[in-house]
């Protein structure tokens, strides 16, 4: 079982960046897909997930409306779409892929917004 995060880097506020987790290992389309973020200091927090196999979708009150969870079984991804980042959106983004009892984790992607 495999979770691959790519996309993370260096952004300015305000800029944009999409992240993409490959899976591979399991049947992905069976399983609720998930974004969580762990900043300096903090602990990690979910960001946006999947709430079902269905497509709808929950995100955390301070992304809503700038973060975008989607995913694409034919190619085994899920990205997130993050536009107008802030300072406090710095952190490493894990993707998260869960059909209990079964839960698999990335390696984490770096996000850093500084201008």
């Amino acid at each position: 079982v495999q979770l691959v995060e790519s996309g993370g880097g260096l952004v300015q506020p305000g800029g944009s960046l999409r992240l993409s987790c490959a899976a591979s290992g399991f049947t992905f389309s069976r399983y609720v897909m998930s974004w969580y973020r762990q900043g300096p200091g903090k602990e990690r927090e979910l960001v946006a997930t999947f709430i079902n196999r269905g497509g709808s979708t929950h995100y955390a009150d301070s992304v809503k409306g700038r973060f975008t969870i989607s995913r694409d079984n034919a190619k085994n991804t899920v990205y997130l779409q993050m536009n107008s980042l802030k300072p406090e959106d710095t952190a490493v983004y894990y993707c998260r892929a869960s059909n209990l009892p079964n839960v698999y984790w990335g390696q984490g992607t770096q996000v850093t917004v500084s201008s």
